[in-house]
């Protein structure tokens, strides 16, 4: 039996999302026989810190800004609690939009076209529309906008600084939604991501209402573009520095594959996208949960 500090919540616009993985994994943990005591990073750091050393390992249930940009990993790490998944510098850069497409690039992975703009500067010259409007660090599709009309660039803009002082805009790409997790050095099953009808891509909406998008696993794609994928995203994992898990999402435009971001901290209830993958491939939610500590307990 471990001992579990189950980090959730925080004060991100994802707040709610990470609410409700942590109750999934609650349940899990506690199935498993360990014990654990919940802390909210938007309240409860200064008692946690205090308790710290009754813990055996901390789980990180926290999305966007605060938990998973690399500040709660450098709170744990100088608090010496192993945690699963990426440390402070992979957190860091996957978090960062624009510096994850330098290294993409470098590692030889296609991503979208993209410029950064900066709030109360002028907007870079763009050659490639219509584009995809996003902060350059939030998750879960929050602050992104579609822009087919270039009339709704400068509202899109606008909503995206509301977020954040840096803004992404992308070439967008139509083609199949596709992401691929990453477990330890397996590449899971594809899944195919189908959003529905009113949702032009796997939006804030589509990922979160119950029954607006179809997702697939194994993905509807040929088997040589659906084991690229997989090799693309263990590519993707190493390029950003990371360890134990990650999320991968691409757009297969044709028969190419664009690498568009990673997520450090995939979704955690049980019908998540990483969740799933992990069931096709032979786990089921508790095991995936136990491999994670497993992981967070192991060097990296």
């Amino acid at each position: 039996m471990l001992k579990v500090a189950l980090l959730c919540g925080g004060n991100s616009p994802e707040r709610e999302v990470s609410l409700k993985g942590a109750d999934a994994v609650k349940k899990a943990l506690l199935a498993l026989g360990h014990q654990v005591i919940v802390f909210d990073p938007a309240k409860d750091l200064p008692l946690f810190a205090q308790r710290a050393k009754e813990f055996d390992v901390a789980f990180l249930v926290l999305h966007g800004p605060g938990g998973e940009d690399g500040t709660i990993q450098g709170f744990l790490d100088s608090l010496g609690i192993p945690y699963q998944g990426a440390g402070v510098l992979g957190s860091a850069l996957a978090m960062d939009k624009a510096l994850s497409k330098i290294l993409y690039r470098q590692a030889g992975l296609a991503t979208p076209k993209a410029v950064v703009a900066e709030k109360e500067k002028d907007i870079p010259a763009l050659d490639f529309f219509p584009v995809v409007v996003k902060p350059v660090s939030q998750g879960s599709s929050v602050g992104i906008t579609l822009v087919q009309d270039k009339k709704e660039l400068f509202s899109a803009l606008e909503r995206a600084f509301s977020f954040e002082d840096q803004v992404l805009i992308e070439e967008y790409l139509e083609g199949v939604e596709l992401t691929v997790g990453v477990l330890g050095d397996e590449a899971l099953p594809v899944v195919e991501i189908r959003p529905g009808e009113g949702h032009l891509f796997f939006d804030y909406k589509a990922k979160y209402t119950p029954g607006a998008t179809e997702e697939i696993c194994p993905a509807q794609i040929p088997e040589t573009i659906a084991q690229e994928a997989q090799r693309q995203a263990l590519v993707a994992h190493k390029a950003l520095r990371l360890r134990h898990y990650s999320r991968t999402d691409f757009i297969l435009k044709g028969e190419r594959l664009y690498v568009l971001e990673t997520n450090t901290i995939p979704g955690m209830t049980e019908t998540s996208l990483l969740p799933l993958a992990a069931k096709v491939a032979g786990y089921s939610f508790k095991d995936l949960v136990q491999k994670l500590l497993e992981f967070a307990l192991t060097a990296s």
